[in-house]
């Protein structure tokens, strides 16, 4: 057991938890019965208590269950943008023993369609500006029945902010066959049957992706989320007086965790925001007198860079953190001089459910990823020979934890080659590279697997080739991540063009073709025709050559 760390352990906090054997439904009643009358969502002003979110989720339970024929163990699509719906959807799939999809609202029909059909789902629920995406699947068929919902629903006629247009949108009345409207849902009132779901039941399937190209569902428990969410709330001293200003996307693991799941469990309040707006946040954090924020870099470093930002009064923040992209230096101090807190990084993958790693509030290193969380292992080896690599030394991460998932869904070979055994524990190959020093900090150091940190969302290389090779013209395509000063990183797509096709197409031409066919996020923003790719004796293009000469010129 790593245990170097404990020196800097949080004082008064024990170094082993405990995990609740219950579900995360479980958390929604029990705080609905201590805090009824608590506000759990505040959203632009308007607010959702306990007792409402319960009424609610537990309304849309008994139509999913009901009216759309969800059983337990079914996969519910939840392609939403933030907003009270994803919470109120979310635990409604829970109570009645589904097991969450959620998808992030920038893919695309064709990506959606292939999600769709690797976890089986029959059922979405949808926010209404997502529908002309999703629906084409139902006329495939893939899927058998969404229902829609409008953001606009959950907003005050008399709202003090600037609201996004998808907030702002009227709701659409929807009258065609297998759609379904969200207040015609909550109206039903119908009850839901107790399926009797355990702590061992999967709860949630986040995708991620892999080398080879092909997203995976990551098959989490109510018992492998719990651990995260308990962990949160005792490692950042958080209690049912915090008020966390949520502006990570909720289907990632780290908003979902963060920004949902701890509220939901401590009794605390979210002030939610759909889309960033750096006027809006400052807004609300003074409004609302926010205690937390976790967000990632890029969105502290426009915050920071607000000219109006000395006319709000932010001095409630006690806690202000995130992981996905290393925080700049001098952004840290920024914030520290602003508001005397310092920011707190963390380290996690969609395979752990958000962290495995945090940093000590009273003792923070920037650009670090931090110390392993309660009960986590964490060894650094050489990944040919998973030999343990001293102080200083570099290798792959291993955890060991109870947030660690289970395996990829559907895939079971795939996830045993995830894990190796040592002492008799089984641990996941992370397939980063870090160092740790003397204190039990871990610093992030390079990636054995093959990624791109795109402003927190990671892409993979080998998933948007895939893509790409759809487009006629494309006879060879290497994807690399290249310096971005707002993104960190952003993706760069090196062709080589067919024959017939040289001199018929340009390279924005191609950057267009694949805004229509992938999230923005993992779409190239940069392509660059080229005669040919550097290839290894067996066949494999180099592509660690071409991203550290694409790195070296831009540092030049």
């Amino acid at each position: 057991m790593f245990t170097r760390h404990f020196a800097v352990w949080p004082e008064a906090t024990p170094k082993s938890l405990t995990v609740p054997k219950t579900t995360l439904y479980d958390n929604l009643l029990i705080s609905a019965k201590r805090y009824p009358d608590k506000t759990v969502v505040n959203y632009y002003g308007n607010r959702l208590t306990f007792a409402q979110l319960l009424q609610e989720a537990n309304a849309i339970a008994g139509y999913l269950q009901r009216d759309l024929g969800v059983n337990k163990g079914d996969r519910v699509l939840l392609y939403v943008q933030n907003s009270p719906q994803f919470f109120i959807a979310y635990y409604a799939i829970l109570a009645i023993g589904g097991v969450v999809v959620p998808m992030n609202p920038m893919n695309t029909t064709d990506e959606l369609r292939f999600y769709v059909e690797d976890c089986g789902t029959k059922v979405a629920v949808v926010g209404q500006e997502l529908l002309d995406r999703i629906e084409p699947l139902i006329a495939e068929p893939v899927l058998e029945q969404i229902l829609v919902t409008a953001y606009g629903e959950y907003v005050r006629p008399d709202c003090p902010y600037n609201l996004p247009d998808v907030v702002k949108a009227p709701r659409v009345e929807v009258n065609r066959p297998n759609l379904h409207a969200w207040a015609d849902a909550l109206g039903a009132q119908g009850a839901f049957e107790d399926v009797g779901a355990t702590c061992d039941d999967v709860a949630v399937l986040p995708y991620t992706s892999g080398t080879t190209g092909k997203p995976k569902g990551c098959i989490h428990t109510h018992r492998t989320v719990m651990a995260n969410v308990v962990g949160s709330a005792m490692g950042r001293g958080a209690n049912s007086e915090s008020v966390a200003l949520c502006v990570l996307p909720l289907f990632h693991v780290t908003g979902m965790v963060h920004s949902m799941h701890l509220p939901v469990y401590i009794g605390s309040t979210a002030v939610l925001m759909t889309r960033w707006d750096r006027e809006t946040a400052a807004q609300l954090i003074q409004d609302n007198r926010c205690t937390s924020w976790t967000n990632i870099a890029t969105m502290l470093i426009d915050f920071l860079a607000n000219p109006n930002l000395p006319k709000y009064d932010i001095s409630s923040l006690q806690s202000v953190g995130g992981g996905g992209a290393t925080l700049p230096e001098a952004v840290g101090q920024r914030l520290f001089q602003l508001t005397g807190v310092r920011y707190t990084e963390g380290y996690g993958l969609s395979e752990t459910i958000a962290q495995t790693h945090f940093n000590p509030p009273d003792h923070p290193k920037l650009q670090c990823m931090g110390i392993p969380s309660f009960d986590v292992d964490a060894r650094v080896v050489n990944p040919d020979t998973l030999e343990a690599v001293g102080v200083g030394e570099e290798g792959e991460l291993l955890v060991n934890g109870p947030q660690v998932f289970h395996g990829y869904w559907n895939r079971p070979e795939e996830g045993e080659k995830a894990f190796v055994e040592l002492e008799g524990k089984r641990f996941f190959r992370t397939g980063d590279l870090v160092r740790y020093d003397e204190e039990g900090y871990f610093f992030h150091v390079d990636r054995l697997k093959r990624m791109i940190n795109a402003s927190g969302f990671k892409v993979w290389p080998t998933e948007v080739e895939s893509m790409l090779y759809n487009h006629q013209a494309v006879q060879m395509a290497c994807v690399i991540g290249v310096p971005d000063e707002r993104r960190g990183e952003t993706v760069k797509a090196l062709i080589v063009l067919r024959a017939d096709w040289e001199g018929k197409v340009t390279e924005d031409e191609i950057v267009e073709w694949a805004r229509d066919r992938m999230a923005a996020y993992k779409r190239p923003r940069i392509v660059e025709f080229v005669e040919t790719l550097p290839m290894t004796a067996t066949g494999k293009v180099q592509w660690r050559e071409l991203q550290e000469r694409a790195w070296a010129t831009t540092e030049a």
